[in-house]
């Protein structure tokens, strides 16, 4: 049996997918589960990083990229959420912390990033301005 994939949208698709797996043969596998994080989720939680960026605000010392801050605020918001840290000696001899992947995330747990990046940044004084941003908080409220 070749692997399908459904978007629960309707009923009409639930009663498909319902069909599918009482046809399918034993041993198969049926999994549900979130949606992953959309482009939009995405494009917000880049631009939150960017604008902290760009501010006056510094970590360990000194001013950190987009990038830089996207580790940070991934890192921050897994702790804040009890979700496991491990960090791990690197290929050389670096300290690394194996995260969760942002390109994984579920639209759920996207939320609960952004939502974390919004209060750190909103805490710590950095206006959230970047045009993507204004962008999302738009299509957000439609």
């Amino acid at each position: 049996m070749d692997k399908q994939r459904y978007w629960l949208s309707s009923q009409t698709v639930r009663d498909k997918v319902c069909w599918q797996v009482r046809a399918a043969p034993d041993g198969s596998v049926v999994e549900i589960k979130d949606p992953k994080r959309s482009e939009d989720q995405s494009a917000h939680f880049h631009a939150i990083c960017g604008d902290i960026a760009k501010s006056d605000m510094k970590w360990a010392g000194k001013k950190r990229t987009a990038a830089e801050w996207k580790r940070l605020l991934v890192s921050a918001h897994a702790v804040a959420t009890e979700e496991p840290a491990e960090f791990v000696a690197g290929i050389e001899g670096e300290i690394v912390n194996v995260r969760e992947s942002t390109a994984l995330m579920s639209v759920r747990r996207a939320s609960s990033l952004i939502e974390y990046c919004i209060a750190f940044a909103t805490t710590n004084g950095v206006e959230l301005h970047d045009q993507t941003y204004s962008q999302y908080e738009a299509t957000k409220t439609r």
